[in-house]
């Protein structure tokens, strides 16, 4: 037979040479109740979980069509790519302690921000601010919070541009309204943000200090990459001859006839 994980045998009376339950199980009403929040807790968490998870997917939908917007109007794609991620259990505990909070769903929601994060990662720093625009300008976007590293980049070089918004999830018996931490950053910023994300936590590096001012000239230069290529691509657009407006109806045509997803 096998025992419920929250009321052990020996609690309840069970007699392994008998193999057989006792008719009046022995059990301590103050156990009883605190496992019983224990499993109310896990299954709430669980649900702030999902929810986080959802309003990823909101968000996450929301860059896409953005991304087929601009590759229809400009001729080109400025997302490269979009990650995702749910903080760890540890890291929201971790996060609380140093916060000195409980561990409870109602002081996740109220004092985190970053439990949901999407990355997106475009090819020019202009597109970093379009996009932030473009989505901050919708109407079910509530824009919490906005930390510009690019034109205010951190001591150490990082560069990258942070939101934090909230979107409506829409449930079978309710609406709410979840936080979700957006950073926009280029492909040279993102692969600086990579390599000294792996110096951080190797607690052992050999001249640490010298690699770490090394990352952050090599930050300068990598923003001094962006923007020249942001006016290589400003001078094609500039040299490209203008369509006529025959030419621009003929392409609008053409854009109709694509299947959705192409």
């Amino acid at each position: 037979m096998t025992g419920n994980p929250f009321f052990p045998l020996e609690e309840m009376g069970f007699d392994a040479e008998e193999n057989q339950m006792m008719v009046i199980p022995k059990v301590d009403h103050a156990i009883y109740e605190q496992r019983r929040k224990m499993v109310g807790t896990v299954v709430d968490y669980k649900e702030m979980r999902m929810r986080y998870s959802c309003a990823i997917k909101e968000v996450r939908t929301k860059f896409d069509v953005l991304n087929s917007e601009f590759n229809v109007r400009y001729r080109r794609n400025p997302i490269t790519s979009i990650n995702s991620r749910l903080k760890s259990s540890t890291s929201i505990l971790d996060k609380l302690n140093r916060k000195g909070l409980a561990f409870t769903v109602e002081n996740v929601e109220k004092n985190l921000y970053d439990v949901a994060g999407i990355r997106v990662v475009c090819s020019y720093v202009d597109d970093i601010y379009g996009l932030a625009q473009a989505l901050a300008k919708q109407d079910d976007i509530t824009v919490i919070r906005e930390k510009d590293y690019i034109k205010n980049p951190k001591p150490n070089g990082y560069r990258s541009y942070h939101m934090i918004v909230s979107v409506p999830v829409f449930f079978s018996d309710q609406t709410k309204e979840m936080a979700v931490e957006v950073q926009i950053r280029t492909i040279a910023m993102d692969f600086w943000a990579s390599l000294e994300h792996q110096l951080k936590y190797k607690q052992e590096v050999p001249n640490q200090k010298e690699i770490v001012g090394s990352l952050t000239v090599c930050a300068e230069q990598i923003a001094a990459i962006d923007e020249q290529m942001c006016q290589v691509r400003r001078q094609i657009e500039r040299s490209e001859d203008l369509p006529t407006e025959e030419e621009i109806l003929l392409e609008k045509l053409r854009k109709i006839d694509i299947a959705v997803g192409e």
